[in-house]
């Protein structure tokens, strides 16, 4: 019966984990936040919003994390177009489903 229950929990917390939409590339832990910024686009109906990140670090550190958290838990999709880990810089696209907003919280770690 105990294993039963703790094999739920694992199928639940992976069934969770797979339907969130985040952008996780490299680590953040034990590395220094290098930029923090909130990305909203307002809803159109009918329409899928897309909006572009950049950011380019003056001091040409090497990005070791890139986090793209969706906070409105939508079906909304980010990806990484130029650079990331392992450069200085970084080029997010992020596009929500058809007829919502974005609402992103990006974090760099170098």
């Amino acid at each position: 019966m105990r294993s039963l229950l703790f094999l739920l929990a694992v199928v639940l917390a992976c069934v969770s984990v797979s339907h969130a939409k985040d952008l996780i590339v490299g680590t953040s832990f034990n590395n220094r936040l290098l930029h923090q910024v909130k990305e909203e686009y307002n809803a159109i109906p009918l329409k899928k919003r897309v909006k572009e990140f950049f950011f380019s670090d003056p001091g040409q550190q090497v990005i070791k994390g890139v986090i793209a958290r969706d906070l409105d838990h939508t079906d909304a999709s980010a990806s990484i177009t130029a650079g990331g880990v392992g450069f200085s810089y970084v080029n997010i696209r992020m596009k929500s489903e058809r007829g919502s907003g974005l609402n992103y919280q990006i974090e760099i770690y170098a």
